[in-house]
């Protein structure tokens, strides 16, 4: 019979439909994407790190590694840097605390003693004051810090001399510094003067009881190796 459904096209016979199920994506974590975010954003401050510390270590690199003829250091170049701890327990002469990072943006030619300045320690003194005023035009760039490792008085002569040109006098434990300054082997820790750079990094150190025109010269050198990214900054030590 024409309506039956034994004479129906086998392509119109009904078959069953088959589903293909593909694999669905995976949410992403919440977490996962807060891990990303830490990652991007680390790296983009390491970025930012490079980029700025970039002229400072050109600039070193520069003067005293591919440009060495003729020119050799009086000092210790002290390598890596070792940068300025930002908990170091400075206090000032009144007892008030500093902040470590307040000492950054100048050059800064640093001394030891203690409060009861013996001969050398006047000496080192006399010399940290003379050297920067040998800077000329420069010395706008440089502070001198007086760090005193013990509590013993300062005697008022003494106040008096480092406040013209004006001297940072300030008070730190003896163990703390050390865990920055280091002397050569065989040397006090007030023994040397040190020299640091605006960014709080020590990089240089000079030998016990200096020659001021030697030690000047390195200074120099330091001075024209940064002039390209440095410029005054707090002006003289207040």
């Amino acid at each position: 019979m024409s309506g039956s459904n034994s004479s129906a096209p086998e392509s119109l016979r009904a078959e069953p439909l088959e589903f293909t199920v593909h694999s669905m994506p995976q949410p992403r974590l919440e977490g996962e994407v807060d891990q990303r975010r830490v990652r991007i954003g680390r790296l983009k401050m390491l970025a930012v790190l490079a980029v700025c510390a970039a002229p400072v270590i050109a600039s070193y690199f520069t003067y005293f590694v591919i440009r060495p003829q003729g020119r050799t250091n009086y000092s210790a170049l002290i390598q890596p840097t070792r940068s300025l701890p930002g908990r170091l327990p400075l206090r000032d002469l009144d007892g008030r605390p500093v902040e470590a990072a307040s000492l950054k943006g100048q050059w800064l030619v640093v001394t030891v003693g203690r409060g009861a300045c013996d001969a050398a320690c006047d000496k080192r003194l006399f010399l940290q004051r003379q050297l920067r005023e040998m800077m000329g035009k420069e010395r706008d760039r440089v502070d001198k810090i007086w760090f005193v490792v013990d509590d013993a008085p300062i005697a008022p002569v003494l106040k008096q001399a480092l406040a013209t040109p004006p001297t940072t006098v300030l008070r730190v434990p003896r163990a703390a510094l050390a865990a920055w300054l280091q002397p050569e082997d065989g040397h006090a820790l007030e023994d040397h003067v040190y020299l640091v750079d605006p960014m709080g990094e020590w990089m240089m150190r000079a030998p016990a009881d200096p020659d001021p025109k030697k030690l000047k010269a390195d200074l120099d050198k330091l001075l024209r190796a940064s002039a390209s990214w440095d410029r005054p900054g707090r002006g003289p030590a207040r």
